[in-house]
Parts: structure tokens; C-alpha cells; sequence
């Protein structure tokens, strides 16, 4: 029998546990997939303990993004075939052996990347893409600071950023965390903890005002992040990891800047063509070899709860990923 972690009720990793599972057969538009690399984020660590904007059903199986290969597919599936290696992001069932998940969720693994660096793909780079083209109109030239540079999307906007031809100066915590921002491609990387830090974003960005910047971190940044934006900056609300922030809405009109909301969901929902065509051009690039997950450390799934506490701390460089098998 297959294995899933799950817990009856909401709370940190340590009252989930690893129990038989068996997902149902897949329904109409649904594929059967069997895991082989788990994806764990911040969010999904949050989600399993009840703390995030949306709560599922109980008991609960956290996670949001995997690779695998298909083992069967529902009614109307076409696009793939038994055997096809994918991944993809579901909200919930996927910290398991086996899952039942929308086929239209899933894509199948671009050439070049491993089961490791797949499981972690989809919803950083689509984020970060959507983020910086269609919110941020980020152009070539133009300056951009990345907020939590060395996390999913952070590493994802870097390369995005570089591919738009934009340069990139990029905010961590650590020098571990520098040296990965630098090896994914940031022209300049600052201490977000350096008590000058906005000198020393102003030195990277060569003295010029900021156009864009990405912030998934939110909390104490934010203020002098606002204010590095030059005229037309935009200021883009990916997340709030560092805790939700009041800023003053009179920097907006003083910077004549934007506040700019990034939900990945919604798109989704409303421009249903739009999410689809950006996830074909991110495909497109990953094949090339531009985008590449950063991967920190790999944990078996049988280490879940040090793999999920791990994850939420955010101390380490890289992507926390488990390994299924």
C-alpha cells in the first residue's frame, strides 16, 4: 500500500504522520501520478498548520508541488501517456507515494532538468514570469532588486530577470545565500541584515533608481525597499514570509510608484489563456537550460517533519526537496 503523510487535525509538522494511503483511480481529466520528488515551501508548511489564507478540508495530506511519472489516466486525458515523467502543483495530497491530481495542472519534465529540480519548478518560475512581465513590466535596462532572493521565486525572478535582459541586484540573509544568488545569474547581491543596506542597494544598482523590485518577504523591508523605487517603479507584493507590513500610502504618490499585487490564483482563474502561454514560454526555457531550480538539501520522505521544519525556517540556501523512494 502507498504512503501519504496526513494529520486529523491542523499544526506544526510534528502532528502529522506517515500512514497508508491509497488515492482514489483518476476521474474524468485526472491523472494517477507516482511520486518521486516533493517540493516544500514556507506556504505548504503554513498550510498544514492552519496559519494560511485558505484552509482545506481534514484530515489533510500537505504539499503543493511534485514529479513523478504517470502510472494511469481518467476519462479525456490525452496529453499524456502511462509512463510520462511530469510535474506539477496541486493544493494538498501531495506529500505521498502516489497521487490523484488534475491533468491539467501537470506538465511533463523538460529535457535537462532532474525529478529534484522539476518537483520545485512549476509554481516558482510561473510565479516570478507572471510577476515580472505581466504586473512588473520589467524591461531591459532596467534595474531590479529581488527581496528573498536566495527562496523559490527569488532564484526564479533572478534568471527570469536576466532573461529579460534586466540588471539584477539581489537581497539575502547569509553569504551562503549570496554565493546562490550569484551562481544563478545576480549581477550584485546586498546583506539584507547590513544596517546600510540601502547605500549598499544603491552601489549595486550603480547609482541608479530602482525600477522594479520583487519582495516575497515583506515585514520591516518594505519601507526602505519602497523607497529605493525611482519615478515609474514598480513595487511588486509577491509574499509575506517576513510578516505582513504598513506602509504609508503617501510613498506612492511621493515616488510616483506602484504598489503591485502578484496572485498567481487568480490569474489563473481569470486569464485561464494567459497562465497557459506563459507556462509554455517557461517550459520553452527551462528546455534551453536558462531556468534552473537552485536545490538545497534533499531529505527521504521518512524525515518529512525535519524536512518540513527545515523548509519553514528558511535558514539554509537552496530548495528543500524529498525524495520519494
Amino acid at each position: 500500500m502507498a504512503r501519504a503523510i496526513i494529520a486529523d487535525e491542523f499544526g506544526p509538522p510534528e502532528v502529522y504522520a506517515l500512514r497508508d494511503y491509497d488515492p482514489p483511480a483518476p476521474g474524468k481529466g485526472q491523472i494517477r501520478v507516482a511520486i518521486k520528488a516533493i517540493g516544500i515551501s514556507y506556504v505548504d508548511v503554513l498550510t498544514a498548520a492552519g496559519k494560511y489564507q485558505v484552509t482545506p478540508p481534514l484530515p489533510f495530506v500537505p504539499g503543493s508541488e511534485c514529479a513523478g511519472v504517470v502510472e494511469a489516466l481518467g476519462e479525456g486525458v490525452t496529453q499524456f501517456a502511462v509512463g510520462d515523467a511530469v510535474m506539477g502543483s496541486s493544493f494538498g495530497g501531495v506529500f505521498a507515494d502516489v497521487g490523484t491530481f488534475r491533468a491539467s495542472s501537470f506538465n511533463k519534465v523538460p529535457a535537462g532538468l532532474s525529478m529534484e529540480e522539476a518537483a520545485v519548478f512549476p509554481p516558482s518560475y510561473t510565479t516570478s514570469f507572471h510577476a515580472l512581465i505581466d504586473r512588473g513590466r520589467l524591461q531591459p535596462g532596467e534595474t531590479l532588486l529581488v527581496l528573498g532572493a536566495a527562496g523559490a521565486t527569488g532564484i526564479a525572478a533572478i534568471q527570469i530577470g536576466k532573461w529579460l535582459g534586466a540588471r539584477v541586484v539581489a537581497s539575502a540573509s547569509s553569504q551562503e545565500k549570496r554565493d546562490l544568488c550569484l551562481a544563478a545569474g545576480a549581477d550584485a547581491v546586498v546583506d539584507t541584515r547590513s544596517a546600510t543596506w540601502r547605500d549598499e542597494v544603491k552601489a549595486a544598482a550603480e547609482g541608479k533608481p530602482i525600477d522594479v523590485v520583487f519582495d516575497p518577504v515583506g515585514g520591516d523591508i518594505t519601507d526602505p525597499a519602497f523607497r529605493s523605487l525611482g519615478y515609474d517603479g514598480r513595487y511588486l507584493v509577491i509574499g509575506f514570509t517576513g510578516g505582513i507590513s504598513s506602509l504609508k500610502t503617501n510613498l506612492p504618490l511621493v515616488k510616483t510608484a506602484s504598489l503591485i499585487g502578484v496572485q498567481l490564483r487568480t490569474f489563473g482563474e481569470n486569464e485561464p489563456a494567459k497562465i497557459a502561454a506563459n507556462m509554455g514560454k517557461i517550459l520553452e526555457l527551462a528546455g534551453q537550460g536558462l531556468l534552473k531550480p537552485m536545490i538545497g538539501k534533499v531529505y527521504p520522505l521518512e524525515d518529512f517533519q525535519e524536512a518540513m521544519n527545515a523548509a519553514f525556517k528558511g535558514e539554509g540556501a537552496g530548495r528543500v526537496v524529498m525524495k520519494v523512494g
